[in-house]
């Protein structure tokens, strides 16, 4: 601290009276170091608090903003206040990520049919394996761009499927779809219903019919802007924000497809979602599959 070190040379209270603090008030923070028995309460509770803050925050990729490291804090049985949160997250330089805005990167394809809109900007699903949306972006590398996949079940935002590639064709967002599919492995589609842009990836022949094989209904935005897909993009641009822009430049292929593993484990099993409850999405869909156990169990 400033007066501990120029104290010798200048004095307490001249020190005091150019900065201004009152002579008092640094005494009293003086003896609360010495002994912190003799600290407020406040002060002793905030002692504890910034530890604790400092985990929540470190352990989620410290994107955290005040509001969702508060809730951590509560899911843990730690209580506090959402203002105390905050001002101890200001305090210690802590702050969370901002999500700029979503870029498009899928080119439509005009000459492709293309099946009609059975979502029409309805992001909501009864129960998980009724909607899933796809999309990709792209990430810059020091070896050329690279691009990433998801597939997103809307019930609880949980991510099914992704993948990395140096290419932009079809086939790697056909991996990402493998992938869910071999993840939830929907009964003959099931009533599910893909959706996804008109980029040229999702209405390939190959892409089509893969669903069309699984026995899943597809649907494409029928204006082709970023609202017809505006979960997916929500999706993404997390993924930008807390991964991409925060940890580049990125060397290699290779260090966004271990980054974005981390992520995507990260997103579906411990990230704070709001529109689901402010839970994970692992956890949104463990009540529903507990509840509809307990209602066959009454029926």
């Amino acid at each position: 601290m400033f007066i501990d070190e120029h104290r010798d040379q200048y004095g307490i209270e001249p020190i005091c009276r150019v900065l201004p603090i009152a002579p008092s008030t640094y005494r009293a923070h003086a003896a609360g170091r010495a002994d912190p028995a003799k600290l407020s309460d406040r002060a002793r509770r905030d002692a504890e608090l910034r530890p604790e803050i400092r985990r929540v925050w470190d352990e989620n990729f410290q994107v955290y903003g005040a509001r969702k490291v508060w809730r951590q804090l509560n899911r843990e049985g730690i209580a506090v206040a959402r203002c105390t949160v905050s001002r101890l997250m200001n305090d210690m330089g802590l702050a969370g990520v901002i999500r700029g805005k979503a870029r498009k990167t899928t080119v439509p394809d005009p000459s492709a049919p293309c099946p009609e809109d059975r979502v029409n900007r309805e992001f909501h699903a009864p129960a998980p394996n009724m909607l899933w949306l796809s999309d990709f972006t792209y990430v810059a590398t020091w070896s050329g761009f690279v691009y990433v996949a998801f597939v997103i079940d809307v019930f609880a935002r949980r991510i099914v499927g992704w993948r990395v590639s140096r290419s932009m064709q079809a086939e790697f967002v056909l991996d990402a779809l493998e992938q869910a599919l071999h993840e939830r492995r929907p009964v003959d589609g099931g009533g599910l219903i893909h959706h996804s842009d008109r980029g040229s990836q999702y209405v390939s022949i190959k892409y089509t019919e893969r669903l069309a094989e699984a026995g899943i209904e597809p649907s494409v935005g029928s204006v082709g802007d970023s609202y017809d897909n505006a979960l997916a993009e929500t999706v993404i641009g997390l993924f930008k924000a807390e991964v991409i822009h925060r940890r580049g430049p990125w060397r290699s292929f290779e260090a966004v497809e271990f980054a974005t593993l981390e992520w995507v484990d990260w997103f579906n099993n411990r990230r704070l979602l709001e529109p689901i409850g402010n839970i994970p999405p692992a956890e949104a869909e463990a009540r529903f599959y507990a509840q509809s156990d307990e209602f066959a169990m009454v029926a």
